[in-house]
């Protein structure tokens, strides 16, 4: 078996679930090329994937060939809150606040935010915004 990853300027990249739970299945994927194994972290327990990793070792064992398992971890959700009027139009270059303050409804200006970190988080070059307090003006 080799030792390493072959250093092909192109990977194959496969997320597993349910659809290729089995060693068998796996090793046909690996066979046919995959070259990295994608866990999606977002669905499952931690014992799902510690079984399917150690499938994926087993299938790549059997394949003779090394494979990658690529953890995707799930980042923050960042949901709004809700508008007064259900919906706004934002105008292009208008500015619009980001408040994770902010309890009452949204409007034109502002709205409010349940990642309440983000404002202090994000810097300027990630969104062009200048920070004040908990606000991300936009």
């Amino acid at each position: 078996m080799q030792d390493r990853i072959p250093r092909h300027a192109t990977k194959i990249v496969a997320t597993i679930g349910p659809a290729s739970n089995t060693v068998e299945i796996l090793e046909a994927m690996i066979r046919a090329k995959v070259s990295v194994v994608r866990l999606n972290f977002s669905h499952g327990k931690a014992q799902d994937h510690i079984d399917r990793a150690m499938m994926v070792r087993e299938a790549s064992r059997r394949a003779g060939r090394v494979v990658a398992i690529m953890a995707d971890l799930q980042g923050p959700k960042i949901r709004v809150g809700k508008f007064a009027e259900g919906k706004v139009q934002l105008e292009n270059g208008m500015p619009f606040v980001l408040d994770g303050d902010r309890t009452e409804l949204g409007d034109v200006n502002a709205v409010g935010l349940d990642y309440k970190e983000l404002p202090r988080e994000v810097k300027k070059a990630m969104c062009s915004c200048s920070m004040m307090a908990s606000s991300c003006w936009m």
